[in-house]
């Protein structure tokens, strides 16, 4: 096995960044325009199965959007509810803002301890539509804003990640905005 995914970013290291945003085709029209990201995959309602918040059942939904600028994701994530979430955490402490910094896994449960271990706390863990479950992690006075998350670098998520990069490689401008699945 590799020890990098189809786009180029290693396993254990920072492949995504993500923001929570007011409104997500504004902040898809900003990256394009202003960070040369683009295009972005869309997906408008993600309530995944299984969600955990703080410990509790949770049944946030958001919309989605992942675009490429060079081999770093960009992740933009809009609340569509008033329930609670680590993306109306968010919102409350600091607006809309950074939210996380995303580490590709092979194996999230298998990681997670270590990361236990070094003092970060579970705050939130949901199903994903490429196979798996995410979990965000939290670490009580550490200095640097916003969570880490712990992503299954399963085959579907390889598969659909590598595809967005692809498709960001000498990009045209076209058909900005695409569907996620």
């Amino acid at each position: 096995m590799t020890d990098r995914l189809g786009f180029g970013q290693p396993f254990g290291g920072v492949m995504q960044t993500a923001f929570v945003v007011e409104d997500i085709r504004a902040s898809i029209d900003h990256f394009i325009r202003d960070c040369a990201a683009g295009p972005f995959f869309l997906l408008d309602h993600f309530l995944g199965p299984g969600q955990v918040y703080r410990g509790q059942p949770s049944t946030a939904d958001v919309t989605i959007a992942m675009g490429f600028a060079g081999h770093m994701q960009i992740e933009l994530i809009q609340p569509l509810d008033d329930n609670p979430s680590v993306y109306r955490e968010t919102v409350a402490k600091r607006g809309y803002d950074f939210h996380h910094f995303g580490i590709a896994c092979r194996d999230v449960d298998a990681e997670m301890p270590a990361y236990l271990d070094r003092g970060y706390e579970l705050a939130f863990r949901a199903q994903v539509p490429t196979g798996g479950a995410v979990a965000y992690l939290e670490q009580p006075g550490n200095p640097a804003p916003g969570f880490l998350e712990l992503i299954p670098a399963t085959p579907g998520m390889d598969e659909h990640f590598t595809r967005f990069w692809e498709a960001s490689c000498g990009w045209d401008g076209s058909d900005p905005v695409r569907p996620f699945l």
